[in-house]
C-alpha cells in the first residue's frame, strides 16, 4: 500500500509539472477576449499613446508596435496604419454606416445588422476599443479585402508579427469561430510570449483560450488528486506509528 501511494503521488507530481505554463495564474489582461459573444469588460481602461497620423494605441503595445513598423520599413516595405484605438462612439458610427449600406442593398434591418456585424463589430464587441488592435495595410494597396494578403508589407507582417507580440486575429477559415470574416490586416497585441504560443499552435485566439482553459481544468484536477494522496499518505503513516 505504501509503495502504491508513493507511486501515485509521484505520477501526480509528474503530471502537474507537465502542464503548460499558460495554465497557471489568473488571466492576463492582454488576453482579454472580445468578440460577438464577449463584450469589453465594464471596468476596462485604456492609457493611450500616440503613434502619429492621428492614431493611438494602449501604451502596453506601443513599444512593440513601433519596433514592428520600424523593422518592416527597414526591410524596404511600406506599412500603413489604417485604424487603431476607437472610442465607443466611433465604433457605433462605423457599424451604423455598414448597416445602412446593407439596407441600401435591399436587406431587412435584422438581415442588414447581421451582415454588417460580420464586417464591422457592433459597439462594445470591437477589439479596437481595447486599444490593443491595429489595422495595417501596404501603402501600395490600401483596400481592406483578401487581396491585402498578397501585398509585400502584409506578407512580412504575417510572417513576423508574432515576434513583436501581435497575432493575425481573424485568419482564413476561422470565421465560424471568431464571428468575423477573414481580415488579413487586423492585428491584435497579446504580448510576445503568448503570440509565440498562439502562432505555434496554429489556433485562433478563441481556440487557444479554450485549450488553455482545458489545461487549467486538468491542473485543478491533478492538484485535488495530489492533495488527496498526501492526506491518505499522512493517515497511513500516522497509523503505522
Amino acid at each position: 500500500m505504501k509503495k502504491l501511494l508513493i507511486f501515485l503521488l509521484t505520477a501526480a507530481l509528474a503530471a502537474a509539472l507537465a502542464l503548460p505554463a499558460a495554465a497557471a495564474g489568473e488571466t492576463d489582461p492582454l488576453l482579454t477576449l472580445v468578440n460577438p459573444w464577449n463584450t469589453i469588460p465594464e471596468d476596462w481602461t485604456v492609457e493611450l499613446k500616440s503613434i502619429g497620423g492621428g492614431h493611438s494605441v494602449d501604451k502596453r503595445c506601443y513599444d512593440d508596435l513601433s519596433a514592428m513598423l520600424r523593422d518592416c520599413r527597414a526591410a524596404g516595405l511600406r506599412p500603413v496604419v489604417r485604424s487603431s484605438y476607437r472610442t465607443r462612439r466611433t465604433q457605433e458610427q462605423l457599424y451604423a454606416n455598414k448597416v445602412r449600406q446593407w439596407k441600401g442593398y435591399g436587406y431587412s434591418d435584422s438581415e442588414a445588422r447581421k451582415k454588417a456585424a460580420a464586417i464591422v463589430a457592433p459597439p462594445d464587441t470591437s477589439e479596437h476599443q481595447l486599444g490593443l488592435a491595429v489595422d495595417l495595410v501596404d501603402a501600395s494597396y490600401q483596400t481592406l479585402d483578401s487581396r491585402q494578403a498578397d501585398t509585400p508589407a502584409q506578407k512580412w507582417l504575417m510572417a513576423h508579427s508574432w515576434e513583436y507580440g501581435f497575432i493575425l486575429r481573424y485568419p482564413t477559415d476561422k470565421s465560424d469561430v471568431t464571428g468575423i470574416i477573414y481580415e488579413p490586416w487586423h492585428y491584435r497585441y497579446v504580448g510576445r510570449d503568448y503570440a509565440r504560443q498562439i502562432c505555434e499552435s496554429g489556433l485562433c485566439l478563441e481556440e487557444w483560450l479554450d485549450k488553455r482553459q482545458e489545461a487549467r481544468a486538468v491542473e485543478s484536477a491533478v492538484s485535488a488528486q495530489m492533495e488527496e494522496l498526501r492526506r491518505r499518505a499522512f493517515v497511513m503513516l500516522w497509523h503505522q506509528k
